[in-house]
């Protein structure tokens, strides 16, 4: 027998997961067929590869060394892969995004910046039904957000990278409320209104408010939900509903954007590609896309451009 590339991820896989059972379960094979192949497998390197004990496994001096070629072989393959969808003439880069502020940026960004790169774009409300079709080759890379603690989990292959660290949320209200006045609101000050509620409800945002209005002594009126972004914006300048919103979003005519006392909600923005399709430079420059189009408004609310520029550690890396 020799060794292909499905015998080095079976061992990379057992490694990651510390247990035969565990790495049998991600790799989709029953436990008695992977130990059978690990066998095979230790044949031909000529000796164990794992310790086997009540915790699990634990790679032995050679289980180290496959280990470390199999991890530089399997990385290779991923880039030779990536590098060579990015030269293949006429393929796509398929892009999936949930309806996060800087994606009308981010489109004319990746147009001046990815020219002669076709790029396709799809919109989901589901950040976890993204990060699953990423796992499953329908998206090559995704744009997501995560709210306070947060995380999504990300498919096996996927890379992500951080573009804005932490923003605080803010509160859209009508322009004529009693408290479009006040330069801060404080979040026990809205607890009689009707909230629309954030669109993804799997990206940690509908806990994080339950959680802060429960600390502000309140249970939120959660009553709309909306995707279509005029009748979102109608009902709040009608005076109906009230909004957390990224701080980022712009200016609409009848309302009116005012920071949270104490920051109570805050988001982080995230790129995640697949290894196999998005070459490092390609990831580079939709990375450098975001960052530019995430940065081009910050200037929409003068209370954001002033917390913005005393917080340089969540700057993203632009031009």
């Amino acid at each position: 027998m020799q060794l292909e590339l499905r015998h080095l991820q079976a061992v990379c896989r057992i490694a990651e997961a510390g247990s035969l059972g565990a790495a049998a379960r991600r790799l989709g094979v029953s436990q008695p067929a992977l130990s059978a192949q690990l066998r095979r497998i230790e044949r031909v390197t000529g000796g164990e590869l794992f310790v086997r004990g009540r915790g699990g496994v634990q790679p032995t001096a050679l289980g180290q060394f496959v280990l470390a070629k199999a991890r530089r072989v399997l990385s290779e393959m991923e880039a030779l892969g990536a590098e060579a969808r990015a030269h293949a003439a006429g393929t796509p880069l398929r892009l999936g995004c949930i309806l996060l502020v800087l994606l009308d940026g981010l489109l004319a960004e990746t147009d001046r910046s990815m020219s002669g790169q076709e790029i396709t774009v799809d919109l989901e409300d589901s950040v976890t039904a993204l990060a699953r079709m990423l796992g499953a080759g329908r998206y090559d890379a995704i744009v997501y957000g995560e709210v306070n603690d947060h995380e999504v989990p990300l498919p096996e292959g996927a890379v992500a990278r951080t573009l804005i660290p932490k923003e605080p949320f803010c509160i859209r209200l009508s322009a004529g409320h009693p408290l479009a006045g006040l330069e801060c609101i404080g979040l026990a000050d809205l607890a009689g209104e009707s909230w629309m509620t954030l669109v993804e409800d799997d990206d940690g945002g509908p806990e994080a408010l339950v959680a802060a209005c429960a600390k502000a002594g309140f249970v939120p009126s959660l009553r709309y939900r909306i995707t279509d972004r005029k009748m979102h914006y109608d009902l709040i300048a009608a005076g109906r509903a009230v909004s957390l919103s990224q701080p980022t979003a712009p200016a609409v005519a009848g309302t009116v954007m005012r920071p949270l006392a104490g920051a109570p909600v805050t988001g982080r923005i995230r790129l995640a590609w697949n290894r196999s399709a998005v070459s490092a430079g390609q990831a580079e420059l939709l990375y450098r896309a975001a960052a530019r189009a995430y940065v081009a408004g910050v200037g929409n609310h003068a209370f954001h451009k002033d917390w913005w520029d005393a917080h340089p550690e969540v700057h993203p890396l632009v031009d």
